[in-house]
């Protein structure tokens, strides 16, 4: 029989017309879990852009009223037999969208959704590791995992996804090329040198054939969309691919002839559509990367770690661009 708990969680109950007029509420809410299903007292959880646009209406089949949250971290304090005191992570594509997520005390999820935690990581930044980590390799899964030889040019190669993607192409043997819009170092862990281009200052294309014998990137992880599709483009080896996971403007010029005559591929990816278990499955290739310490997680800033009480500031945190990955603290 599994058992009821009386979880706080935080309420959007309808859709704001922008950030600033977003107003959360917490309600307490009973939960209890299906037999498919474990239930987890949240340590921590992450707060992503997503969350903010389902928020103001930007994603259409998000519900109201809900709780957000895609991203958690905590302990399984109900569910099937040897499950029951298991510290574990996970994220997912429809918690918190189409369904109640974890900006709570308290979540139900489907028992294949969840990770083991590795000793070695806080719970802050286990909840952080979630979507970013998750995009970035689904879209290595669905393009082709980056091996040793092979060229990654990242564009935007310091937010999160950039990060992320950054460590899972060096993790696996290959060179990345990292492109910024203003003159800046990359910020994140690697295991090999990342060369940098700041794209306010030189044409990336050209730099990017300079650095590989004219030959250009195997892939383009394009973590911005259309104000460097041009550059991705023109940067593309024979047979390169490139990665699309977001857009300014949805519609960009696009060259028929040089995208036959390349050979190219170009992937698109959106997590959204990912189930909490797929997801799951996503992390769980990840999790050797993490042990090995070949992946690390995102730092946590103690000054970007909110209790549900202040999610309405931990939501105008993540829309005002903040480069913390912030997190909510049941």
């Amino acid at each position: 029989m599994s058992k009821d708990v009386e979880a706080r969680c935080v309420r959007l109950n309808a859709k704001a017309a922008d950030v600033a007029s977003l107003a959360p509420v917490i309600e307490r809410r009973t939960l209890s879990r299906r037999d498919n299903e474990v239930l987890i007292q949240i340590k921590a959880a992450a707060v992503n852009p997503s969350d903010v646009k389902a928020a103001t209406g930007l994603m259409a089949y998000a519900v109201f009223p809900r709780t957000p949250g895609r991203d958690y971290a905590g302990v399984v304090i109900d569910g099937p037999e040897g499950t029951v005191g298991r510290e574990v992570f996970g994220s997912s594509g429809d918690l918190g969208i189409r369904r109640d997520g974890t900006h709570a005390t308290h979540l139900a999820v489907e028992t294949g959704a969840v990770v083991e935690k590795p000793k070695t990581i806080s719970w802050e930044e286990a909840a952080g590791i979630g979507v970013p980590f998750v995009t970035a390799m689904e879209g290595f899964r669905r393009s082709g995992i980056p091996k040793a030889g092979e060229t990654v040019l990242i564009m935007g190669v310091n937010g999160k996804v950039g990060q992320a993607a950054t460590q899972i192409a060096t993790w696996h043997g290959a060179r990345v090329i990292g492109v910024v819009r203003k003159n800046e170092a990359y910020e994140g862990h690697a295991n090999a040198r990342i060369e940098v281009i700041d794209a306010s200052a030189t044409d990336v294309a050209v730099r990017v054939r300079e650095l590989t014998d004219g030959k250009g990137a195997s892939m383009v992880f394009n973590t911005v969309g259309d104000p460097y599709f041009q550059a991705a483009h023109k940067s593309l080896a024979v047979r390169g691919r490139q990665i699309l996971i977001a857009a300014v403007n949805p519609v960009v010029q696009f060259n028929i002839l040089e995208f036959y005559r390349g050979q190219h591929t170009y992937v698109g990816i959106d997590t959204l559509a990912l189930s909490s278990v797929a997801t799951g499955d996503v992390l769980r290739e990840l999790a050797p990367g993490f042990a090995s310490g070949h992946l690390k997680p995102f730092a946590i800033n103690s000054t970007a770690i909110y209790p549900l009480e202040d999610a309405g500031r931990a939501y105008l945190a993540v829309a005002g661009s903040s480069r913390d990955r912030v997190i909510l603290r049941p």
